[in-house]
């Protein structure tokens, strides 16, 4: 029987009913397992997931913890690599609210929540050239909470830039309810004559440290190099006044001893000159020896990076081929070269090197005064560096291409860890051959050295097994040998950056000793008496809880046993504030496997116990009946995922392969003979509309939207009407005379075919004038095929998963357009962005004739067509001020956003990408059926873009520009009007 701490808790879940609205109390199975992980190797169900939006709830919800005696945990981004955003008790989620960013002092300060992403900031604060110190590698998906938390560094930062050494003023709430704000003047005297108890004690702590000469001694020495094992206590050394001691004690806290509602960040300079290059050197040792040299010549990154690591990218990134051309770095991709580190020594290590300025000036004599330095040490190849981005940003990729490729080749079943260790820098070089060792000894042949090399802390990557007792064994054995090697030969940190969490919360002592982790107990006991805070995470009774709830990657599919769970993924995801992101939903699917197993062990902190079979059966077929809504209905299917996820997943073509497995043959013969009859289904979609339109007129603007939203209470999968649809009673390009009137097939350089979307033949027939007006100015002969009407790219059956209605759509428009074009002679031009897409990548769905022909023709999406044919035969005499764009995700993953921004500047002053700009969940059609998704998807960006007013508004796909033009309020239009315009 499964323990009544993961059992629903009714009585729990009716009393946060009287905190929370019932839509953010989330008890299904589904949300307790979706958010059942995070980044690291563990894995415990929560309880139940809630959504506080106030300081004033979550005031409550500790208030209810204490009063149930339920454990309750902090959860921002989940990317933590130790397990502290999970618990089996409350998962107080708040990646979907707490999202407020104020730039303040003209960018030297910035005020955040603790749900904003760390990049969104940095975004947010280039405008002012300026950044927030913390850099860690999960900065695109990490937030700010989990960066305060966690007290993230980095890359660049070292200690002296870390979340500790920037924070300027923080707003917290004590388990207690007590809310207290560094930045308010008079806090200090009130958080002494409010909170006496907790103020006395941290006063005598730090009287306690000032009187331990070896003590202190001790803190201010392991603060020098990175560590993040346990609490902060040189907070006790550098601050005085209690309060602001316990305001960076929390800092590195992982969520154990308080709520971080705000923070206000003091920013650095963010340099834009930079010279990058890789150091070779024949060893770990002579790499690390030359630190020292390498930190005095004002270095701004140091990463070192062993042979195995470089061995691990070499099939995807040529390290080795630079040239030199008067004096420049020159470098080819891969896939001319075999192996081009193959006759490396098998010891051979690198250093990727660089230096940053302000300006150009003190980038060159900052650099010219390393390069008599750099000169002096034993490298393999003389030193070599790059100014040019391209160029820097491939030396990047060998760096930050290590995870991916090991994670991407792990075998099946295996989770990835991650973990960080620091050691002295003088003997760093030493330590990295006998963390080699411990690889060789307990068998981690794929296991990987690198890391900040500036700092002495080294990162190390291993593929493991949870679902055996040998295996277990094997990661224990390793675990107190690297933990002995670290803490007993070298002295150093058990954890330099990614925190302690449950992963060494059992040697915290080890590493500290009796009388700091006798301070960090008492703290923890001071601030959370009854141990319900994040319990087991830094502070444990349990010297096994690294040794429990291991999370098992059991074998599911291709694209879930690639995932590494590490959430870098949920930032594109459209779905991500409605039902689930890539990562819950591969995280689902691993669960349904475990439960259908029957084999999985549901467990508390000290004892496992095996679940009854019907009972996971039951469960089972819970979480599968809401998975159709949450995992597969609501799934844009638009790929975005991918562009971020370490190992390429692309969790659209899981969900549109289930959809396709879930159809039944009638929905398949279904949609087959709509895609053979798709002539008659555009007619009487454009009627359709044309019908709304009337109907709207007569009884009102709102008509439509309230007729066919009252349909939707009886059929939920009846489409909601969008009062943003075009009412155009003008001529359509469907119009045979005008088609006949259009067409002229006289062939020569700046004629192009143009395939109408079936979408803007329905919903947007004024872009035909708009396409002929702007092709006229610019001397382009358009040819409109003849009886266009009933072709389509077939994304509309692709997305949905339809795969015999797509294989026909697809061929039957390519033996029109390989006719139009007349044999691939005439370049065919799109316009809308996703339809391109589709087109381009139908080759596998199509005949071998037709591959021939796809292969042979010439296709150019609107963006293409305007920024390289239009655009340099046009005289822009009527710039606009300000105009913004919202890239569709066609547009990032086809690499037009280049393109995009050229036909910007061309045509206004002041181009604006939103920052945060992402997909807007139409997916075509899916925003009529599932409208919740798109004004979720959109409602970052479309805030964004309300805060000024433009004088133009644009994008490149017709349903996309209908979702935002009611999100903003403004008319979204295509690309080409605003070069017509």
């Amino acid at each position: 029987m499964f323990k009544t701490t993961l059992a629903t808790n009714t009585p729990l879940i009716s009393e946060l009913h009287k905190i929370l609205p019932v839509e953010r109390v989330k008890s299904r199975w589904i949300d307790r397992y979706a958010f059942s992980s995070d980044a690291s190797h563990f894995m415990i169900v929560p309880q139940v997931v809630v959504r506080p939006t106030t300081v004033e709830e979550i005031q409550k919800l500790f208030a209810l913890s204490q009063k149930i005696k339920v454990p309750m945990t902090f959860r921002a981004a989940g990317t933590s690599l130790c397990g502290q955003s999970i618990t089996d008790g409350i998962l107080v989620d708040l990646s979907r609210h707490w999202r407020n960013i104020t730039v303040e002092e003209n960018g030297d300060s910035v005020r955040v929540q603790p749900a904003m992403i760390g990049d969104y900031v940095n975004r947010v604060l280039k405008k002012f050239s300026r950044k927030i110190g913390p850099d860690p590698a999960s900065i695109n998906a990490a937030m700010m909470g989990g960066i305060l938390a966690n007290n993230s560094s980095g890359m660049c930062c070292g200690v002296q830039y870390n979340s500790f050494h920037t924070l300027k003023h923080i707003q917290f709430v004590l388990p207690n309810g007590q809310v207290f704000n560094t930045e308010s003047p008079n806090e200090q005297a009130r958080f002494e004559r409010e909170a006496t108890p907790i103020f006395s004690a941290l006063k005598e702590m730090r009287q306690e440290i000032f009187n331990n000469p070896t003590l202190h001694h001790k803190i201010r020495k392991k603060y020098l190099t990175k560590n993040t094992t346990g609490y902060g206590l040189n907070a006790f050394i550098d601050y005085e006044h209690p309060l602001d001691i316990l305001a960076h004690l929390l800092i590195g806290s992982e969520g154990t001893l308080a709520f971080i509602a705000e923070a206000v960040m003091h920013t650095l300079p963010d340099l834009p000159y930079k010279r990058t290059g890789l150091l070779f050197f024949d060893s770990p040792q002579s790499a690390c020896a030359a630190i020292f040299a390498l930190k005095n010549t004002g270095a701004a990154a140091l990463e070192f990076m062993d042979r195995k690591s470089l061995r691990s990218i070499e099939n995807v990134i040529d390290i080795r081929q630079w040239t030199m051309d008067n004096g420049q770095w020159k470098n080819n991709p891969m896939s001319d070269v075999q192996h081009p580190t193959s006759d490396l020594g098998e010891n051979a290590s690198v250093i990727l090197t660089e230096y940053q300025a302000a300006t150009e000036q003190e980038l060159n004599t900052l650099f010219d005064s390393a390069l008599p330095e750099l000169n002096k040490l034993p490298l393999l190849f003389p030193p070599n560096f790059t100014n040019e981005p391209d160029e820097q940003a491939l030396l990047w990729k060998v760096r930050k291409g290590l995870y991916p490729s090991v994670a991407a080749a792990r075998k099946s079943g295996t989770a990835m860890m991650s973990e960080d260790i620091a050691f002295p820098v003088e003997r760093l070089g030493e330590a990295v051959v006998d963390v080699q060792q411990l690889f060789e000894k307990y068998n981690y042949p794929e296991g990987i050295v690198f890391g900040h090399a500036k700092d002495g802390n080294l990162h190390f990557l291993i593929a493991q097994r949870f679902d055996t007792p040998e295996e277990i064994q094997r990661f224990e054995a390793f675990n107190d040998a690297l933990f002995d090697l670290v803490l007993n030969k070298y002295n150093g940190a058990l954890k330099a950056e990614h925190g302690t969490g449950r992963a060494v919360s059992p040697y915290v002592e080890a590493e500290w000793g009796a009388e700091a982790y006798s301070i960090m107990k008492r703290l923890k006991k001071l601030l959370d008496p009854d141990n319900l805070l994040n319990p087991d995470v830094i502070i444990t009774e349990n010297k096994n809880v690294h040794l429990e709830h291991l999370k098992i990657m059991p074998t599911v599919e291709e694209e879930v046993d690639k995932c590494v769970e590490c959430g870098f993924c949920e930032r594109r995801c459209p779905s991500r504030d409605y039902t689930l992101t890539p990562r819950e939903r591969i995280r689902v699917r691993r669960a349904i496997k475990l439960l259908a197993d029957g084999s999985w062990l549901m467990a508390d902190s000290q004892t496992q116990q095996q679940a009854n079979s019907q009972e996971l059966k039951a469960i089972s077929q819970e979480i599968i009946a809401d998975y159709q809504f949450d995992g597969l209905d609501t799934c844009a299917a638009d790929g975005m995922c991918a562009t971020d996820c370490p190992v390429n997943i692309n969790t659209g073509d899981l969900v549109k392969r289930l959809r396709r497995e879930n159809h039944s043959a009638p929905a398949n013969k279904r949609a087959l003979f709509l895609a053979k009859n798709f002539k008659v289904l555009e007619n009487a979609a454009r009627i359709s509309l044309k019908t709304g339109h009337t109907l709207n007129s007569l009884f009102g603007e709102n008509f439509m939207h309230a007729l066919t939203g009252t349909f939707r209470k009886a059929v939920p999968s009846f489409p909601l009407w969008n009062n943003a649809l075009i009412n155009d009673e003008r001529k359509t390009m469907n119009d045979e005379q005008q088609d006949k009137k259009s067409s002229s097939f006289i062939v020569h350089r700046s004629s192009f075919i143009y395939f109408s979307s079936c979408i803007s033949r329905m919903m947007n027939p004024e872009i035909l004038n708009t396409f002929r007006s702007v092709c006229k100015k610019a001397d382009v002969d358009l040819i409109i095929p003849e009886q266009i009407s009933g072709t389509c790219c077939g994304q509309i059956f692709s997305s949905k998963g339809f795969t015999d209605a797509y294989r026909h759509t697809a061929n039957e428009t390519i033996e029109k357009l390989w006719q139009w074009s007349e044999q691939g002679k005439i370049p065919i031009v799109m316009d809308v962005t996703s339809c391109t897409q589709t087109l381009l990548n139908s080759s596998k769905y199509l005949t071998d004739e037709n591959k021939s022909h796809h292969a042979q023709m010439h296709f150019l999406d609107s963006i293409d067509f305007a920024a390289d044919v239009i655009l340099p035969r046009l005289n822009i005499n009527n710039k606009k001020n300000k105009i913004v764009f919202h890239p569709v995700c066609s547009v990032y993953k086809m690499g037009l956003l280049d393109k995009m921004k050229k036909i910007g500047d061309a045509c206004a002053e002041q181009t604006d990408i939103p920052q945060f700009a992402g997909c807007c969940g139409m997916a075509g059609d899916r925003g009529f059926y599932y409208p919740e998704l798109t004004r979720t998807a959109v409602k970052l960006e479309a805030d964004e873009v309300k805060q000024t007013q433009y004088d133009g508004y644009y994008s490149s796909a017709k349903t996309c520009e209908i979702n935002f033009s009611e999100a903003v309020g403004e008319n979204y239009k295509t690309i080409l009007a605003l070069l017509d315009e």
